[in-house]
């Protein structure tokens, strides 16, 4: 960099040599921690750290990262990421496939949970669960569940046990400094009646608990279970403020709320749905809009659907209506100017917009379901603890170029 001695001296203000450092790409600065000792150090101050995210938040910086999976047989689908472009012209090309080897079984593919000041949260239906900053490359898998199985199990003849983990949350609770990941776990336990064999497995109960990981002591814990039940694998990133939301249905009323979880207190609560919901009458997904909870509910049947966007701000007010757009299966997120991404019937990335109607394919397809965006902002926060910024679970993580898997 021009401004460095011979001595490493810059000729430059100290002051404004860092302010022109958190502007720069987590790439860059990357490659900067050779250049002195006071750089490498301050690229891992928590100050610099938050300067540099936020100075990208504020210019809204978004990465684009696009879970997809290809294969007509589920025995061999094969799932990865696409990084996508966003720079102008260039229409969202795929720079870079990343494949995961650590969620390899087409059984357990990774649900993305996140952002969440640039990292995001994956995890599948068994114990495997990950936390992974794709800006520093930084890869780490949590520790298997705290969770024990009843012990009341051990009185059934022929019994076996298993545990489905679903419904997880992730956040970031500022007062502690922590990052922390909330999940649901249901432990079912049956068999053979040796009383009567002719029955078949029966399942003779269900244990539902959950339970909470900080990655400050890199452990779970069990929490109390609330009175509200969540469901549902959100698509878009539910994670706002401190807060982490869910669907979910009340185990005594039976009602429909949205289940919030307090990433700060630990605490459950609930909120009502914009609309009064019955059995089979719409139904939504919740997002991050503008740094508020939003609710997109899709309206019409097959592949004409029109978009209601809803957002809380004390109240539920409707935002405002997409009218109906052709030839399109579900909503994928909200880009920079408003604009929608959408997976079409033919299963391929689209992008909608309201101002013009214009739908624009952007060549990128996957099998049916199977897409999901994460859009980021990069960040430096460290999720490792290492010094040098490098993961030792780099073998979990494979980069090829935009050839290397099919468009």
């Amino acid at each position: 960099m021009q401004g460095l001695s011979k001595t490493g001296r810059s000729d430059v203000p100290e002051v404004l040599v860092f302010e022109i450092l958190h502007r720069l790409p987590v790439k860059s600065l990357t490659r900067f921690r050779c250049v002195c000792k006071p750089w490498s150090s301050s690229f891992q101050n928590p100050l610099f750290i938050t300067k540099h995210h936020n100075h990208h938040l504020r210019n809204n910086n978004l990465n684009l990262l696009l879970k997809r999976c290809h294969g007509n047989d589920r025995r061999y689908y094969t799932y990865y990421f696409s990084q996508l472009s966003t720079e102008k012209g260039h229409n969202f090309s795929v720079k870079q496939t990343v494949h995961l080897p650590f969620f390899e079984n087409f059984l357990s593919h990774p649900q993305v949970d996140g952002p969440c000041n640039g990292i995001l949260c994956l995890h599948d239906l068994d114990d495997k669960a990950a936390l992974w900053n794709p800006s520093t490359r930084e890869f780490k898998t949590l520790p298997q569940s705290s969770i024990q199985c009843p012990p009341s199990a051990s009185y059934i003849p022929y019994y076996s046990v298993y545990t489905d983990f679903d419904c997880r949350g992730f956040g970031y609770d500022s007062q502690t400094d922590d990052y922390k990941v909330v999940r649901f776990a249901t432990i079912y336990f049956g068999g053979y009646d040796e009383h009567d064999p002719g029955q078949g497995y029966v399942e003779f109960d269900r244990n539902e608990k959950v339970e909470l990981y900080s990655l400050r002591s890199d452990s779970w814990k069990e929490i109390s279970f609330p009175e509200v039940s969540a469901y549902g694998d959100p698509l878009f990133n539910n994670y706002i403020n401190g807060f982490y939301y869910w669907l979910g249905s009340g185990y005594y009323d039976y009602e429909n709320y949205i289940l919030l979880f307090d990433m700060v207190k630990e605490k459950f609560s609930t909120l009502p749905l914009p609309l009064p919901m019955t059995s089979g009458s719409y139904y939504l997904d919740l997002l991050d809009f503008n740094g508020l909870l939003g609710a997109l509910l899709p309206q019409g049947e097959g592949t004409e659907k029109s978009f209601d966007l809803w957002v809380m701000n004390g109240l539920w007010t409707k935002q405002f209506t997409i009218d109906f757009v052709p030839g399109v299966e579900r909503a994928l997120g909200f880009w920079k100017n408003g604009e929608l991404f959408l997976e079409s019937s033919d299963h391929e990335l689209v992008l909608f917009d309201p101002s013009t109607r214009e739908l624009k394919n952007l060549g990128i397809h996957a099998h049916m379901g199977t897409m999901q965006i994460s859009a980021y902002v990069e960040s430096l926060v460290p999720i490792n603890g290492r010094s040098d910024g490098r993961s030792k679970y780099e073998e979990h993580i494979i980069r090829r170029p935009p050839g290397g898997a099919s468009n």
